[in-house]
């Protein structure tokens, strides 16, 4: 039986994954969606691998996803843990030594996202959730993601670098959404090629994927084992 650990984005908590989580226990399969610290200035990119790994205890055969921000966890964990699977789902990339406040203009993703929404009329990095996040969620269930969010990540883990040398010794995948109106396709596809030198997979989904698209998420997962 494959352990699931699936790990948030900021703002959001474990239950951004209950749909996902649905699904792959129903597949079989164990699952572990923690909620990572929130409302704590002084947590560390440290801290959120440690609470992941405290809710992952001794189970083993580990498939370590990471969602958005996720991305800056999900390796360390995977690192940790030995895992035999990283996915990123519509994830950010980080590189050694590269704060999350860095990433964007490391990467170029501010000007990837105003070239976008030139293109699309200003839905990309629109400031209204419900049209640059949550345009392909049902309005009930973007309300509640909304009334669940939370004060994650902290400035401090904003500001660290990210800790790794290099990339990890596990198997990684990237899934990409090609209606994404915060990380463009062409940007995370670009990005994906150039740092880990991976063709994405695609879904034709939203940032929110594990919200609009849950049973095709599960099914892409699924098919990585």
């Amino acid at each position: 039986m494959t352990t699931y650990v699936l790990i948030h984005g900021a703002g959001d908590g474990g239950w951004s994954w209950h749909l996902v989580a649905a699904e792959l226990r129903d597949r079989g399969h164990e699952v572990v969606a923690p909620d990572l610290p929130g409302d704590d200035e002084s947590a560390t990119l440290t801290d959120y691998t440690d609470a992941v790994i405290e809710a992952v205890g001794d189970r083993t055969d580990l498939v370590v996803v990471g969602h958005s921000f996720g991305g800056f966890t999900a390796p360390l964990v995977a690192d940790r843990l030995a895992a035999g699977l990283l996915v990123l789902v519509a994830a950010m990339i980080p590189a050694p030594g590269e704060s999350p406040d860095d990433w964007g203009r490391d990467t170029g993703c501010g000007e990837a996202v105003q070239a976008q929404a030139a293109r699309d009329g200003g839905l990309t990095g629109n400031a209204d959730p419900y049209v640059g996040f949550y345009h392909d969620v049902p309005r009930a269930l973007a309300e509640e993601a909304l009334s669940k969010e939370r004060a994650h990540p902290s400035s401090t883990a904003m500001k660290e670098p990210w800790p790794l040398d290099a990339w990890p010794k596990v198997p990684t995948k990237v899934v990409l959404c090609g209606e994404d109106r915060c990380f463009p396709p062409d940007f995370l596809r670009g990005l994906a090629a150039e740092r880990l030198g991976i063709v994405p997979d695609e879904i034709a989904a939203g940032h929110c994927v594990a919200l609009s698209r849950p049973t095709e998420l599960a099914d892409l997962l699924e098919s990585y084992r």
